[in-house]
């Protein structure tokens, strides 16, 4: 934590500069704006390509006249690494996305963030999806407003043109029989009959969720089962061989709006994303959703996911108006503006489920609609003090596992004993 510290702290003063440029000409934060209002400043990622930003934003401004929104967009890669600068260097932004549990934990534990436990522990929040996740010792540095989790996107037309009925209900033998059936040969390119992201967790987290895993405790037998999946699918030609997918940095939305691949495991925030492409004309994929496949034995469906959330940066000069915007992401006007681009809102009711499958070019089927139900959402990665530092490990190892220069034993192995070493002891 200390190395990481360091490098955003050396990095601090050039990021600065370069968000004042970037922002020289708008108003600062707090600063009086038409009407008497105010500017808010709030990180955010691919703004142009994240339509929940401009949709809350939008709302904010029209339940707060006066008041203006201001992103301060960042690329999505290099998102976690330059917060973590802009924070380590003093920056002022009133309000910090945090686009997923590690980096919160990174963030509260250095003190970085306002607490807002009292807004955490209001009636509103009864039925916010992933609130636990901010509980650090009893204490609220963030609200959720999303909550994401995974399941399978399919190509309907694959699935029909090979006689294969839709993936209600898969065990993970199952789903890698269907890849490779349907892996082939279309107008001179090869069709994959799936396609796994680089990230680990489509290895790692789905596997310490489905057996009860503790992806801290320093033990990860129990990713065996998961990478044998993975690799065999590799092997096999029915997945794209990893180290080509990071070579090439592979997108996993050309991929499958390009029909690409034929299954392949994804958050719920792509579901905004193939609905606005579809309705710009981009890609012409009929799809669909299923379940994640399931450990054969197993009762239910389980699967894993991360809130995403809003925090006030303990520096804002804006507070009351970062707290005000915070809430009201969380609260039921915000889960309704996102709803409506097609975001999975972490306030959960009945309503707002139905609403949301009433988005133009939502599947209606009830394999997809089941999808969107599972039994259990397990946290993608638990929040603690080393939840960043063994994230870094996890993650080096298995990008070793899966180009081939580890076998998974041995990538196991390495990860008991660095996480125990230069971690936990």
């Amino acid at each position: 934590m200390r190395r990481h510290l360091a490098k955003a702290m050396a990095a601090a003063a050039a990021l600065s500069l370069a968000v004042t440029a970037c922002g020289s000409s708008e108003p600062e934060a707090g600063a009086s704006g038409d009407g008497g209002g105010s500017t808010l400043t709030v990180t955010v990622w691919n703004l142009a390509k994240t339509p929940e930003f401009k949709a809350l934003f939008d709302a904010f401004e029209q339940a707060n006249p006066g008041v203006k929104v201001q992103p301060v967009d960042i690329l999505a890669d290099d998102y976690a690494e330059k917060v973590t600068t802009m924070l380590a260097g003093g920056d002022k932004t009133d309000v910090i996305t945090m686009k997923n549990v590690t980096d919160y934990s990174r963030y509260s534990s250095r003190g970085q963030l306002a607490e807002i436990t009292d807004l955490a522990k209001s009636g509103d929040t009864a039925n916010l999806a992933g609130l636990d996740a901010f509980n650090v010792a009893e204490k609220y540095y963030a609200l959720p407003y999303r909550q994401d989790f995974w399941l399978l996107y399919y190509n309907k037309k694959y699935f029909e043109q090979a006689g294969v009925k839709a993936p209600e209900a898969l065990t993970w033998d199952e789903y890698g029989k269907i890849a490779q059936q349907l892996t082939k040969s279309e107008g001179g390119k090869k069709v994959y009959g799936t396609y796994h992201h680089t990230w680990r967790s489509v290895v790692q987290a789905i596997a310490a969720a489905q057996t009860g895993g503790d992806q801290l405790s320093g033990d990860y037998s129990f990713f065996n089962d998961q990478y044998a999946v993975a690799l065999g699918l590799q092997k096999a030609g029915a997945a794209i061989d990893f180290g080509t997918a990071m070579a090439q940095k592979s997108d996993y939305r050309t991929m499958f709006e390009t029909g690409a691949t034929a299954m392949m495991p994804m958050g719920t925030w792509y579901i905004s994303g193939i609905l606005e492409a579809k309705k710009a004309g981009k890609t012409d994929v009929d799809w669909a959703l299923a379940p994640m496949p399931q450990r054969p034995g197993g009762s239910g469906v389980t699967t894993f996911g991360s809130p995403t959330a809003f925090a006030v940066n303990k520096r804002s000069e804006n507070a009351d108006l970062a707290k005000k915007f915070v809430q009201f992401a969380a609260g039921k006007a915000g889960a309704e503006a996102i709803s409506k681009v097609g975001v999975v809102p972490a306030l959960q009711s009945p309503e707002i489920t139905e609403a949301y499958f009433k988005n133009e070019g939502m599947p209606t089927d009830e394999v997809s609609k089941k999808a969107f139900a599972p039994d259990k959402v397990n946290l993608e990665m638990p929040v603690s003090e080393n939840t960043s530092d063994i994230d870094t490990i996890l993650k080096e190892e298995h990008e070793l596992i899966m180009v081939g220069d580890k076998a998974p034993a041995d990538g196991i192995r390495s990860m008991n004993e660095r996480v125990k070493s230069e971690v936990l002891n």
